[in-house]
């Protein structure tokens, strides 16, 4: 008996071998190597799959770094380290922030907000994709599907 494994792309991707879970995790590890590598090819190859929690987060006005650490689920640490990366690349800032002068605001710089938007408009471009993979109408139900199974999850 052959033994495949889920990243090998023989393996038999079937809904009847595999849990929904798995499902979800194969779909998602797909989505980041065509979009992070799409922003790559757009001109950002230093941004990785862990920066997007920061651009999933971030204000358009700034954001307290704890406030990104609770929105991403991730600790203060790493939201330091995310940052002072993105920082050095000319991503984002970091300014007083003018309701707490010992806080400090991060803010997408030019080059950030251009990076956000190619960000989401190759992620909107993969949904299309995905869209036309089904059969007309079944993404927004696949959609509506997902939606519930994650309240499910997180009653």
């Amino acid at each position: 008996m052959t033994k495949f494994s889920d990243t090998d792309p023989g393996f038999p991707v079937t809904g009847s071998n595999l849990r929904v879970a798995r499902l979800s995790r194969l779909i998602y590890e797909a989505a980041l190597e065509r979009v992070y590598g799409g922003l790559a090819g757009e001109g950002f190859p230093e941004i990785r799959p862990a920066h997007s929690a920061i651009f999933r987060n971030i204000n358009p006005e700034g954001s307290r770094a704890s406030d990104l650490a609770q929105r991403a689920g991730i600790t203060k640490q790493s939201v330091a380290y995310l940052i002072e990366g993105l920082e050095k690349e000319g991503f984002v800032e970091t300014l007083p922030d003018p309701e707490d002068g010992r806080a400090r605001l991060v803010r997408l710089t030019r080059r950030g907000r251009a990076a956000l938007s190619a960000l989401n408009r190759l992620s909107d471009a993969m949904d299309r994709d995905l869209e036309s993979a089904l059969p007309a109408g079944r993404m927004e139900m696949l959609r509506q599907d997902l939606a519930a199974l994650v309240a499910h999850l997180r009653a």
